[in-house]
């Protein structure tokens, strides 16, 4: 299983979440606020991951500590309402 603290984070924000993986690279697609969100784990020689957290239209690849940037964004979300 990859991608856990962004997971964790995730889960903490009671954000539900689809978790696959292929060639060892973990991938996170969910929703927030009606909007579409994803991390998609590579791996190119270095690892880090893609993603739209920091801005729903548009993709940006996240590079070193990738898990703890894209989780402390996430984090810093408003709370979901039950």
């Amino acid at each position: 299983m990859r991608l856990q603290t962004v997971q964790e984070a995730l889960k903490k924000k009671n954000i539900s979440y689809e978790y696959t993986e292929e060639d060892g690279c973990g991938s996170l697609d969910f929703m927030f606020r009606g909007l579409s969100f994803h991390v998609w784990e590579y791996c190119d020689g270095e690892w880090g991951a893609e993603t739209n957290v920091f801005a729903a239209g548009r993709s940006e690849d996240v590079d070193g500590d990738y898990e703890e940037i894209i989780s402390r964004e996430i984090l810093s979300w408003p709370d979901m309402a039950f």
